[in-house]
């Protein structure tokens, strides 16, 4: 049925259980053995820059990121790649922007960088709300999709086994958050991106391998096999159907770019990091990481339209999710040795990994954020052990009612999800802290406006888009509720997030501005200049 061997699926089968295996071993093993705070939440800073670097890269490469992204390259071609140098782009606006004084600003969370300057339970609550309509929908995208994907690879057609493969998984990733910490998530990541970029590497050396090297021969044979022409390898294919396609792409893109940076499952990586020397060399190997993963996905997305072409790919999955690994299959050729087969079965590991540390490093990030800014401020002098527990029982707390949803979505359209994430990072957390870090007179009024308006203007504009409901592709196809022109609510969500900051901070009065500006003055130094790194 997926054109994989009988062999191919049986050693995936034992790959992915000695991989489930070994990773909770890991976990368990580097977990945190004392009461410490920063044990649990940084992992005492005690990794090297390449490996939290690596670690940093996992977290931003989701399996959404590998798999819907190789599915956009297969089918719309320039779009797609496109897309692809926008996630580099997204963790380079990072690193030069928000990386160093993030650092220097925060302790564990991204409550932790708001309260610097505004301290309160309302920010941190704030914060903590944030989070979670950040990294839930993104969350429920990659465990609704993990029962697809591994009934697609080990050739299940039941749902009742999809909803085992997502109850399994999902209780596996909170098993990493809680008992691994960020230390135990983080060797996660790196084995994950070693994989990844490892597997990758050797398959798209195979495709370019079947072109005879030239990259122009590649594209034009997937042009060819696209069915629509050169179109493939134009601007606008992806978006033709709405009725500004430029403008629709630019704000996809804008969203991606600036909603990426500033995810909290990415930023609290941040922490880890010993000095602001250590953060840059570690957003180096970050950097470096995803541009490598981005010429493998390239060639990879780009291979499979041309090998086997477009239609078998949209047949296969609408939203072209399973691109990566029909390409990966037809690198092979007709004929599939026991070398291929074993190397066909460490792409697949790796993809169920990716699955397996994207989710954890979520729940994790929201786990963290519940306990830290919520709970534990509540209790003014809870003890260590008491916030290690609480975040333990937190990530149950976020990770089982994550299960039950996914279950219940896992047939829906997920491309809205997604996008919902990046809008949400985009319009709410990116112009919190821009305004926080940067603008002296930035009041807590206007980081409370910040947060709550633009998460608020992208959940009421997310329903007209397009992909929720008005084509066959869209979350809801049978109703048509869009009355937004758009893919994505970028365009007027983002300004509406600086705005609402803005407008905050003005009706705080001329008193609270100044105020906050020798607020600001007096932690100026910790937190662009990294002079002292503070407790909060």
């Amino acid at each position: 049925m997926t054109g994989f061997s009988d062999s191919a699926q049986a050693m995936s089968l034992v790959a992915f259980s000695a991989v489930a295996t070994l990773t909770l071993l890991l976990c368990v093993m580097t977990g945190p053995d004392r009461d410490d705070l920063d044990e649990f939440y940084t992992g005492y800073s005690s990794l090297s820059p390449m490996r939290n670097g690596l670690a940093i890269a996992g977290d931003y490469i989701s399996a959404a990121t590998v798999l819907g992204t190789g599915g956009v390259i297969a089918l719309f071609g320039y779009d797609g790649v496109v897309l692809a140098l926008s996630t580099a782009l997204s963790l380079m606006l990072l690193m030069f922007l928000l990386a160093e004084p993030l650092r220097n600003a925060g302790r564990f969370t991204m409550g932790d960088a708001f309260a610097r300057r505004m301290p309160g339970r309302a920010v941190r609550i704030a914060a903590c709300l944030v989070t979670l309509a950040a990294l839930l929908p993104l969350m429920l995208v990659q465990l609704a999709g993990a029962g697809q994907l591994l009934a697609f690879i080990l050739g299940f057609d039941g749902d009742t086994l999809k909803t085992g493969f997502i109850i399994g998984l999902g209780m596996l990733m909170i098993s990493y958050a809680a008992i691994g910490g960020m230390k135990g998530t983080a060797l996660i990541q790196i084995l994950k991106m070693v994989m990844l970029l490892g597997s990758g590497a050797v398959v798209a050396v195979l495709v370019l391998h079947r072109f005879s090297w030239d990259p122009g021969a590649l594209f034009d044979a997937a042009a060819r096999q696209s069915g629509v022409g050169r179109d493939f390898l134009n601007p606008g294919l992806e978006f033709a159907a709405g009725p500004y396609p430029r403008i629709d792409m630019i704000t996809s893109q804008l969203a991606v770019v600036i909603g990426g940076a500033c995810l909290p499952h990415v930023t609290m990586r941040m922490y880890t990091a010993s000095s602001a020397r250590q953060v840059r060399r570690s957003m180096s190997w970050a950097v470096s990481s995803v541009a490598v993963f981005v010429l493998v996905i390239t060639v990879v997305g780009v291979g499979a339209t041309a090998m086997i072409g477009r239609t078998v790919i949209a047949e296969a999955d609408p939203q072209g999710n399973t691109a990566y690994l029909l390409g990966s299959r037809a690198a092979f050729g007709p004929e599939v040795s026991t070398g291929e087969t074993f190397l066909f079965t460490a792409v697949t590991t790796a993809l169920f990994l990716t699955l397996l540390a994207s989710v954890a490093g979520m729940i994790l990030a929201c786990a963290n954020s519940l306990a830290h800014d919520v709970f534990a401020t509540r209790a003014r002098s809870m003890a260590p052990h008491r916030e290690i527990l609480t975040a333990r029982v937190s990530a149950l707390a976020v990770g089982v009612p994550t299960i039950f949803l996914a279950t219940l979505i896992q047939h829906r359209s997920l491309q809205p999800l997604v996008i919902l994430s990046f809008c949400v990072g985009a319009s709410a957390l990116a112009p919190a802290l821009v305004y926080s870090l940067f603008w002296r007179r930035y009041t807590r009024t206007g980081l409370l406006c910040t947060l709550i308006g633009g998460t608020l203007t992208v959940l009421a504009l997310m329903p007209g888009t397009n992909l929720v409901s008005g084509s066959p592709v869209s979350a809801f196809p049978a109703a048509d509720f869009n009355w937004l022109p758009f893919t994505t609510t970028g365009l007027v969500s983002v300004p509406a997030g600086f705005a609402f900051g803005w407008l905050g901070t003005v009706v705080s009065g001329r008193g609270k501005s100044e105020e906050q500006r020798r607020q600001y003055e007096a932690v100026e130094g910790w937190i662009l200049a990294g002079a002292v790194r503070r407790e909060t």
